[in-house]
């Protein structure tokens, strides 16, 4: 059990478009995000709410959130007891939404408002999946272009399933996609991945990713390097086999040497030399051996974070 609130299932209205937001410390751009969804909505005369999740903010988030609930009934929101990260808000908002679908959207408004109503087209033509790719990321270093772009080579490289390149989590979700999204139970996630593993027809709007419009990333490239860790452990076994084979490749490079070393005492010619080969070859050794088990561990880490069951977050409180 991931919330302690119902399930969304029995309160979905057929004409409605939830949109969820997560939100952790971003008091500056919640004013304008407002504006901009809203207006955009308006203008295309569907039905819809707006659904923030606050993932234990420091700052006036949950504030300025609960004064625009106040003054508009569309708009709802849940909060967490503490920071949770923003995998599970967006698991939280999806399993809250009430809508026939849900856009799923950052609230620092590098996911353009403004790309829903092309997403609400690709959704009436059929698609269960709409997600936002992008052709040019504002605002970004060249080293985090770069590095990204090898984070989902390398991913799709090793994963079982295929994940597209240059995506976020921006996209616009069926209810049937809603529905098998919150049916997985595991609680390593990365949700991207996630959805790409459920299936469904899903197709790409692509756009220009506009720089924040107010302060500062809260993703450094620590806290990146531990999701693209999390992303590969959750989606693929390869490094365990990569390791399974480089063992495999030390044992027949041991056993070619131990030959090496028998046949030369048979016949006289060993010498007893190579002390920095010997050190080296140690060093390698320890090393991969260490390696190995950092990535035995993380296995493990993610089983024991299942077997205990605790929930994926707790709700301290909602606007319903």
């Amino acid at each position: 059990m991931n919330s302690p609130h119902p399930d969304s299932r029995s309160r979905v209205h057929p004409d409605l478009l939830s949109v969820v937001v997560p939100v952790h410390n971003e008091e500056e751009n919640l004013d304008l995000l407002v504006r901009r969804v809203t207006e955009v909505l308006d203008s295309t005369g569907m039905k819809f709410e707006l659904l923030f999740v606050d993932d234990g903010s420091s700052d006036g988030s949950l504030e300025a959130i609960k004064s625009h609930a106040q003054r508009d009934k569309r708009i709802r929101f849940a909060s967490f007891s503490r920071n949770f990260g923003h995998e599970a808000a967006t698991s939280c908002g999806l399993r809250l939404a009430r809508g026939a679908a849900a856009v799923i959207m950052d609230a620092d408004l590098q996911d353009p408002p403004e790309l829903i109503p092309e997403m609400l087209a690709k959704w009436r033509e059929g698609y269960e999946v709409v997600y936002a790719r992008r052709r040019r990321r504002d605002g970004e270093s060249l080293l985090k272009r770069i590095t990204s772009g090898a984070f989902y080579r390398l991913l799709n490289a090793v994963s079982e399933v295929h994940i597209p390149q240059d995506v976020g989590d921006f996209r616009l979700v069926d209810r049937k996609a809603i529905e098998a999204f919150n049916s997985i139970g595991e609680r390593s996630r990365f949700v991207r991945g996630l959805f790409a593993w459920i299936g469904f027809r899903q197709a790409a709007v692509d756009y220009d990713r506009p720089p924040r419009a107010h302060g500062e990333t809260h993703y450094g490239y620590l806290r990146l390097l531990l999701l693209s860790l999390d992303a590969i452990f959750s989606f693929s076994i390869v490094p365990i086999r990569v390791f399974t084979l480089l063992g495999i490749c030390v044992t027949l490079v041991s056993v070619y040497i131990g030959i090496d070393i028998v046949v030369q005492k048979l016949t006289g010619r060993l010498q007893i030399q190579g002390y920095a080969l010997i050190a080296a070859g140690l060093f390698f050794l320890g090393g991969t051996i260490l390696t190995f088990l950092g990535v035995v561990g993380e296995y493990v880490g993610r089983i024991f974070s299942e077997i205990r069951d605790r929930p994926l977050y707790i709700v301290r409180e909602t606007s319903d």
